[in-house]
């Protein structure tokens, strides 16, 4: 992975969350840090038309949240527009859970409530074949926390994983949603669930699946990662050719 690749990394979480310790730690890049859900600016795009030529950053990476895709806040509508230019300009973008239902939401699907948490470690099956997944067995073990979910796409869009919760991973071109955690370590995975207002046997359900085993087994999940910055440096490489 070149040294140089820099990624912008958008921080959607709400309040002290685990997003740029786990993050920092798992993309081998250089970061720069938006945490546009707390109104920090998102940077400046070139404004002649889609093209974005000369941008100092290779790709996005959209975190989790605590919000919901469709609530009605200005700092969603403020990140939804810029990402649209961002994608439009053929640059690789990732999703992670909030960001996946954003970029669901933006290319047509649908985000609903489930009604219910996914939370713990899950198995999620592949149900195409892509370069994000590669190296992943399937199914593979992975760790969710969502009470929404992406229930639909349009036809353009292909559904790459799936499990009983629903469409677990996405792309359309250059833009890859995964709906669960691929950066959480342990530590994370206990205070995250910890923290949900939920019944104590759905909390101790949801804790009995965090074992050295389980958390072993999920370190596979962290290679979509890899694979994505590995197609933004292939795709930088044909731009600097241009």
């Amino acid at each position: 992975m070149p040294d140089s690749l820099h990624v912008v990394l958008i921080d959607a979480s709400l309040g002290d969350t685990h997003v740029q310790r786990n993050f920092k730690r798992e993309l081998e890049a250089d970061l720069t840090i938006v945490r546009v859900s707390q109104g920090e600016s998102l940077p400046r795009l070139p404004t002649n038309g889609n093209a974005i030529p000369s941008l100092p950053f290779d790709a996005v990476v959209i975190s989790g949240s605590q919000s919901s895709v469709y609530d009605d806040r200005p700092w969603i509508a403020r990140l939804a527009t810029w990402t649209r230019r961002v994608l439009n300009a053929g640059l690789p973008v990732l999703g992670v859970c909030w960001g996946h239902q954003l970029l669901a939401q933006m290319m047509g699907g649908t985000v609903e409530d489930r009604g219910a948490y996914e939370l713990g470690y899950v198995e999620v099956e592949h149900v195409a074949s892509d370069a994000l997944l590669a190296g992943l067995s399937n199914p593979f073990v992975a760790f969710a926390t969502h009470s929404d979910e992406v229930t639909s796409v349009p036809d353009e869009v292909s559904v790459l994983a799936r499990n009983e919760a629903g469409i677990q991973a996405l792309r359309k071109g250059h833009a890859y949603g995964v709906q669960f955690h691929p950066e959480y370590d342990m530590r994370t995975a206990r205070d995250m669930i910890q923290r949900k207002e939920l019944p104590m046997h759905e909390l101790k359900a949801a804790l009995d699946t965090v074992t050295e085993e389980q958390v072993r087994a999920a370190q596979s999940t962290k290679q979509i990662l890899n694979n994505f910055l590995r197609t933004a440096a292939m795709l930088r490489a044909k731009r600097d050719e241009a």
